[in-house]
């Protein structure tokens, strides 16, 4: 008799959920995140501990999406604690760090209103351009019209 050999398939691991996903879950779970509250120097350490199968370069990611927030930078710019996991006071926030917090939401909304400025001019080149197009249009019928045979 001949033994067959049996592969078997491997056990399919579920995909870990995209940076995105990851930071809504921890924003569900852990209170101070998902009300974007000043999180405490070397969070990432309590969320490893806490969350062992978080891949480390995926909670940097998440931690970067979520700290450089604008809702978290409001709320560290108007702050004077840090927060742990559980709620808890971590240290106070100082005035370098609302600083930092200030002027990092000051040119981002400067970006945006440059970047909503220059949109606003190339429409306004484009509707210009089309106008002038259509005019020009207007005038070769006209031309067209008064030099034809009739």
């Amino acid at each position: 008799m001949t033994e067959v050999a049996t592969t078997e398939a491997p056990a399919t691991e579920t995909p870990a959920p995209s940076a995105r996903d990851l930071l809504k879950q921890l924003q569900q779970e852990y209170k101070v995140i998902g009300e974007h509250q000043p999180l405490a120097i070397g969070i990432d350490k309590q969320l490893l501990a806490a969350r062992p199968t978080i891949n480390r370069k995926q909670l940097r990611a998440v931690l970067g999406m979520h700290t450089k927030s604008v809702r978290y930078l409001k709320a560290l710019q108007a702050a004077s604690q840090r927060f742990n996991l559980d709620g808890s006071a971590a240290g106070d926030v100082s005035e370098e760090q609302r600083g930092m917090a200030s002027k990092e939401l000051i040119e981002r909304f400067k970006k945006r209103a440059e970047e909503h400025k220059a949109a606003q001019a190339a429409k306004d080149k484009a509707e210009k351009e089309a106008k002038a197009e259509q005019q020009r249009l207007e005038k070769l019928t006209q031309l067209a019209n008064k030099f034809s045979r009739k």
